[in-house]
């Protein structure tokens, strides 16, 4: 049997390459955007109980075409250089992509979050986070992370105030993490900001009813059968919208703990409360248990929504994959030969870098609401609602009918700060879909989504360089 490289770092530089030799780009210039600039490796003690335990961290800055750098943190026994460094490339391809103004980056700390207390872990990540200002490699202009794989709020809020206990006084200093709480400066719907943006990338997708003949779909979402592997934040939050917004019905769902599967549908709202009680996804009433977790990926579905680790798809299982459409809402779910499989027999891939931009997306927002250092809507809710209250006064005297106090209620209530970010997110990933396809319309040469979406990356940020001098 054929060995598949599995390497992600590799995968990316791959990827990178296929798109690049369509754009006429000077080797040169390539050859840098595609280093990783700079990565920081430190090892450093935390004491456990009794004991001290040395634990392995990385963070890896790939461009700095534009900046801060921005990317994740995530707690992981997988996490390893080669990783953090292909995380980090993926981070500065996704930004260009859906025009966030900054340069890619990740983090990570190997390790099993699950193994620890949360006294333990708050320890353990104010000691990284020291290790990263130490070296500068953390700061509101510099490197801003966010929460990933194993991380969250809570995390982020611990970062953000060791960044504040070394650098006293300093009024920008919210804007060093994003992903914090939304009491200590975050921003309302970054949690649910990645899972979302997979509902608005794929409804954006369905929404072109000549790209889905070719697979044999009907445009929109309502019906559609859904499977989801992996039900973390990411996962979930897809599921979630994909079944409230977008009228899809959800068939398959697994995690860790396994997998179920019901031709009827999964109640995602009832499910979360069985997980739980339970601590598994198993057993769950009106579903059938797999005897594999991986099983799911190849169940019959329309759209197959990777939401866990990278290298889900490879060239093993390709063959079995019967959706018509792959939803990377995961980092790297599919394999380079997996891939190939794939698009022969005819399955639309929607990539990663633009899928799961969401979460870095409205990080922006709130990167951008911590250097204002105001809410969004606060200034303008109370006079969009006069103004809308006068236009629908004068709609009633001329129609000569009143609206009811309610109806008068839902159309003059101004934007509040989470009405602006999914606004300002779903403009984005419908924008940044669009220029996808119309980069793989007009090139004949690009016979995929993904080497489209690394095409309008590679082209933005060789423009900025560019621009800055750095390459005549």
């Amino acid at each position: 049997m054929i060995k598949e490289n599995l390497n992600l770092n590799d995968i990316v530089s791959k990827q990178f390459d296929k798109a690049a030799q369509h754009l006429g780009i000077h080797q040169g210039l390539l050859q840098q955007i595609k280093a990783c600039n700079a990565v920081y490796f430190m090892q450093f003690p935390v004491k456990i109980g009794n004991r001290y335990e040395v634990f392995h961290a990385w963070r890896a800055e790939h461009s700095h075409h534009r900046k801060p750098v921005k990317g994740g943190i995530r707690f992981s026994e997988m996490v390893t250089q080669e990783e953090v460094m292909a995380l980090a490339a993926l981070m500065t391809y996704k930004c260009a992509v859906v025009d966030v103004p900054f340069g890619g980056a990740k983090g990570g700390i190997n390790l099993n979050p699950k193994k620890y207390s949360e006294e333990e872990l708050e320890r353990i990540t104010r000691r990284y986070t020291a290790e990263l200002i130490q070296k500068e490699f953390i700061g509101p202009g510099t490197d801003v992370p966010a929460p990933d794989l194993g991380t969250g709020e809570r995390e982020m809020a611990w970062i953000a105030d060791t960044y504040d206990a070394f650098h006293p006084g300093g009024i920008n200093n919210l804007a060093c993490v994003t992903g914090k709480p939304v009491t200590q400066g975050g921003i309302h719907g970054r949690k649910e900001a990645t899972g979302r943006g997979v509902f608005y990338g794929i409804r954006e997708v369905l929404s072109h009813a000549e790209d889905l003949r070719r697979i044999g779909l009907s445009p929109g979402l309502e019906g559609k059968r859904v499977i989801v592997q992996g039900f973390g934040n990411v996962g979930y939050h897809s599921a979630k919208f994909l079944v409230e917004e977008g009228g899809c019905k959800i068939i398959g769902v697994s995690d860790i703990s396994g997998g179920i599967y019901s031709l009827q549908g999964l109640d995602i709202s009832k499910l979360v409360k069985h997980r739980a009680q339970r601590g598994t996804l198993l057993n769950f009433a009106g579903a059938r248990n797999l005897s594999r977790p991986e099983q799911i990926l190849e169940l019959d579905c329309d759209i197959l929504v990777p939401a866990a680790l990278e290298n889900q798809i490879t060239l093993e299982n390709a063959k079995r994959i019967r959706a018509k459409i792959v939803a990377e809402a995961a980092n790297g779910p599919t394999t380079p030969r997996a891939e190939e499989i794939l698009l022969k027999k005819g399955v639309l891939i929607i990539p990663d870098i633009y899928l799961n931009a969401g979460g870095v997306t409205v990080s922006y927002f709130e990167w951008g609401k911590n250097l204002s250092h105001m809410r969004y809507g606060r200034m303008q809710k109370r006079l969009e609602e006069i103004q809308t209250r006068n236009l629908l006064h004068s709609t009633e005297q001329l129609i000569q009918r009143n609206f009811s106090k309610k109806v008068m209620q839902q159309l003059a209530k101004g934007p509040d700060e989470i009405d602006i970010v999914n606004s300002g997110l779903e403009g984005t990933m419908i924008a940044a879909y669009r220029q996808i396809r119309e980069t793989f319309n007009q090139s004949r040469r690009i016979e995929d989504l993904r080497t489209a979406a690394y095409a309008v990356a590679i082209k933005k940020i060789a423009t900025t360089y560019m621009e800055l001098g750095v390459f005549p």
